[in-house]
């Protein structure tokens, strides 16, 4: 590896970016979330009412990340935005979270549920008895099939991102489109031969309330999230000016329709009262219903190509962060390291990949991103203000792109960003403080956050 930071190459198109946002996105949430959405709100009409606001929500952001993007085309994503806008401490945090449970815990997490649905064809993945375990104090950490299926599946995927973006790239596009490419079917053959009725859309279960409509909004923009991976990779896009703006709309519009149809095709297959019942992923609940006991196979292998794209995109964005922030001196100065041969950022993925390990082997990975669930809503609030603040503060530069429906658009996202992340501290913090309850995970989430504010200082001071 390079022993001194050097930059990153610009090998990747419009369409490479935009396979990373759809990979980043698309993965277990539109399997669980619908039926909490269907529960908040239990009108059908109203039902996809939300999804189509988050989504506007998500493409509203997505195009104020096009202008930040478009405006400083540098690795990091909202590492770089929100240093520009509200200076090193906001751009740390946001930094550390990515990197204790952001990239690495979803990444853990996700390989995790991949060796589960793996185990529907090599039994032994998904068998979590354990072979031994080492017992470090407070997080000891359990070999198992299990783990060591998930292990394998992080370390294949940071081989692949590690060996260049070039080969990056081919397995990104190609687990992308395939993903998408079952999805769509999946949609066309359940309202081709499915035994599903329109008249479900007529079937209400009970009134669409404004209040719980919002409610419902939380866990549909968090089912949204990723829409902004094209924007930690900017860096390496040709041409960023013009391609990060459309790759952002691309893979945001593309998500849009996906969840829309799947949404539609639930209502199509259950009426509204009856999804909210369901338990456990959804998709696999309507194949059973459309194609017979041997669903489980064919959404296994559905799964098992989304879960690996996921993994993938997560495996190019993350490291981008990381070595944004070393080559600042806000992390560790190895992770600012180019390979002189690969040209990617490979120390950061190689810390990213062990850290991701220790997660797995601790089962810790679930509890993270619970935890620091609201930060991702937190920074990608603030990155959107980010905007408003750069023009203030930078009239005068240049801006390739310019921010679709400014001020309206982006105003609505951030402030809808702080009613979400307002909201779930008053309900993890303040609620349980008044009732003698137990905090909720928001107050975990933010136990993490500050357990980066003595490491800023560290890096604060060694840099000075």
């Amino acid at each position: 590896m390079a022993s001194a930071p050097t930059t990153l190459e610009r090998r990747l198109g419009p369409y490479d970016a935009a396979a990373i946002i759809v990979s980043n996105v698309i993965g277990g949430g539109i399997l669980f979330t619908p039926p909490q959405v269907a529960a908040m709100v239990p009108d059908p009409w109203w039902f996809l009412a939300t999804w189509l606001a988050g989504g506007a929500l998500a493409f509203a952001g997505a195009m104020a990340y096009a202008e930040l993007a478009a405006l400083r085309p540098r690795a990091g994503g909202e590492y770089v935005y929100l240093q520009a806008a509200f200076g090193r401490l906001a751009a740390f945090l946001t930094g550390w979270t990515s990197f204790v449970a952001g990239f690495a815990g979803a990444i853990a997490a996700s390989a995790v549920v991949l060796a589960f649905y793996l185990g529907r064809f090599i039994p032994w993945a998904s068998n979590d008895a354990a072979y031994f375990v080492v017992p470090l104090p407070l997080v000891p950490l359990t070999v198992s099939p299990q783990t060591i299926t998930a292990v394998a599946a992080i370390w294949l995927m940071s081989i692949v991102h590690l060996r260049g973006v070039g080969p990056g790239r081919v397995v990104s596009n190609v687990l992308a489109a395939l993903k998408v490419a079952a999805l769509l079917l999946f949609i066309v053959l359940g309202f081709a031969l499915g035994t599903g009725t329109p008249a479900n859309l007529g079937q209400s279960g009970g009134p669409a309330l404004p209040t719980t409509w919002l409610f419902a909004l939380i866990p549909v923009m968090f089912t949204y999230s990723g829409w902004n991976a094209a924007g930690y990779v900017a860096e390496e896009i040709r041409d960023p000016g013009r391609n990060v703006p459309k790759a952002l709309a691309i893979g945001t519009l593309a998500v849009i329709g996906i969840y829309f149809f799947l949404n539609l095709l639930y209502l199509y297959v259950f009426p509204v009262g009856e999804l909210a019942g369901v338990q456990g992923s959804v998709l696999d609940v309507i194949a059973e219903r459309l194609l017979g006991t041997a669903a489980g196979d064919i959404m296994g292998v559905v799964s098992i190509i989304s879960l690996l794209a996921s993994i993938s995109a997560m495996t190019f964005a993350g490291p981008r962060v990381y070595y944004a922030m070393a080559r600042d001196g806000l992390f560790f100065a190895p992770a600012a390291a180019v390979h002189p041969t690969y040209k990617t950022p490979a120390t950061s993925i190689v810390a990213q990949a062990l850290w991701s390990t220790a997660l797995v082997l601790s089962g810790s990975a679930t509890a993270l991103t619970t935890y620091t669930g609201f930060a991702v809503v937190l920074f990608a609030g603030l990155a959107v203000a980010a905007v408003f603040v750069l023009r203030a503060s930078e009239p005068d530069a240049p801006r390739p792109f310019k921010a679709l429906g400014y001020p309206l658009a982006p105003g609505i996202f951030a402030v809808t960003s702080l009613a979400i992340v307002l909201n779930a501290l008053w309900t993890d913090l303040a609620r349980p403080l008044a009732g003698g309850q137990p905090l909720g995970p928001s107050a975990a989430g933010l136990f993490v956050i500050a357990l980066g504010l003595p490491l800023f200082w560290w890096f604060s001071r060694k840099r000075a």
